[in-house]
């Protein structure tokens, strides 16, 4: 069912047997490394979390010493160079690009940022049934779920109106279908598409889709449907690195948000594993990420380092995802030797979490209407916003 509210593949069209289309190249290898020769297909199995493979929580961390220097030059995949902290792990754009109506506001945030939140954006969270299951009425009906990230300037705020395709969206697979709830919740997630367009998130990632298998005939791939909207801020506490959320949409969280284990404000730990280790059991993907040599430098020694926004550019990279019960506290706490002017990190997340509020508001339509359009698409064409099963 839906809810409304008041007021205003990584390669094109791949298809497997189980369905999948977009990330049907990331089926989870029961091999140990990404060469292995045969790939065990997934349908709808939970993907494994083994206690003497994955690590604990405080294996998991890091120790702190990967983080670059503040004045360090830094190259994007592409081989760009930009400064560390520019754009927060944004990729480098000229503000002449955006056009004046955007939502995302270059320049405009008053004060100083503080210096531990490493990148800011909107999130969304979607999920995807089971084939031929178009509405899931269960967890079990759920083949996957998703979120979206899609960052904006350290820098900004934002106004009215939709945001900009500027193509440095992120689409982020979470093979375990609901999101950890505690520290003693640990699995892993991976990115499905990095740098991507609102068109390419449409055609590859939200679209339904039909395909045919000699055994089964023609089967039904369904499009993906969304369940939240907010934003997000990836933070630094020191040897840890945090993605916290706060939820804009639905107003009030349903039976899907909780049962997925959505919260109006949360946060993970998330540790980035070395593609240099063996992956842990049951978790490889087919391919690793094609990190640059000065990324793979960075992790050095360690199976994990606490998770940089530049992970996040690379598909194929493998993070683990780590509950915290005790809520948002922990990933907004303000860092010792923050400069004079710094706000706390909650100040900066409450006030993007009041201008998202505001924005969504002002666009026309129900809540599914609100989301598509911010991803430059028509609702109409796609399934509503479910609250409840």
């Amino acid at each position: 069912m839906t809810t409304t509210r008041s007021g205003a593949k990584t390669e094109t069209g791949a298809k497997t047997e189980n369905g999948e289309g977009v990330g049907s190249k990331h089926q989870l290898d029961t091999k140990t490394t990404p060469s292995s020769k045969r790939t065990k297909k997934e349908d709808g199995k939970k993907q494994n979390t083994v206690d003497d493979t994955i690590p604990s929580p405080t294996e998991a961390y890091g120790d702190g010493k990967n983080q670059p220097p503040a004045s360090e030059d830094k190259k994007d995949q592409n081989g760009q160079q930009e400064k560390n902290g520019d754009k927060g792990g944004v990729e480098t754009r000229e503000k002449t690009d955006q056009k004046d109506d955007s939502a995302e506001q270059e320049g405009a945030r008053e004060g100083v940022v503080p210096s531990n939140i490493l990148e800011k954006g909107v999130i969304y969270f979607f999920i995807r049934g089971r084939v031929g299951i178009d509405e899931p009425n269960s967890v079990d009906d759920i083949r996957r779920s998703y979120i979206v990230l899609r960052p904006i300037a350290k820098d900004a705020k934002l106004g009215e109106g939709t945001l900009d395709d500027v193509g440095n969206t992120r689409l982020i697979a979470i093979p375990k279908k609901v999101l950890p709830a505690s520290g003693r919740d640990r699995w892993i997630a991976f990115v499905e598409k990095s740098h991507a367009s609102f068109k390419t998130l449409k055609d590859e990632f939200i679209s339904a889709s039909d395909y045919t298998t000699k055994t089964a005939g023609v089967r039904h791939n369904p499009a993906a449907t969304p369940v939240a909207e907010g934003i997000y801020a990836i933070t630094s506490t020191g040897r840890e690195s945090h993605l916290v959320y706060m939820i804009t949409l639905p107003e009030e969280l349903g039976e899907v948000q909780k049962e997925i284990g959505l919260k109006n404000k949360g946060s993970f730990i998330i540790s980035t594993r070395n593609p240099q280790y063996e992956a842990p059991k049951g978790t490889a993907l087919p391919q690793g990420p094609d990190y640059p040599k000065e990324v793979l430098d960075e992790f050095r020694a360690l199976r994990w380092v606490a998770t940089q926004p530049k992970h996040l550019d690379f598909p194929n990279t493998q993070f683990l995802l780590i509950g915290e019960s005790s809520g948002i506290q922990k990933a907004t706490e303000p860092q010792k030797g923050q400069e004079e002017g710094e706000e706390k990190p909650i100040e900066e997340l409450e006030k993007l979490e009041d201008e998202d509020t505001h924005r969504m508001e002002g666009l026309q339509g129900d809540a599914s209407a609100a989301i598509f359009a911010d991803l430059h698409a028509h609702a109409k064409d796609y399934p509503k916003l479910q609250t409840t099963f």
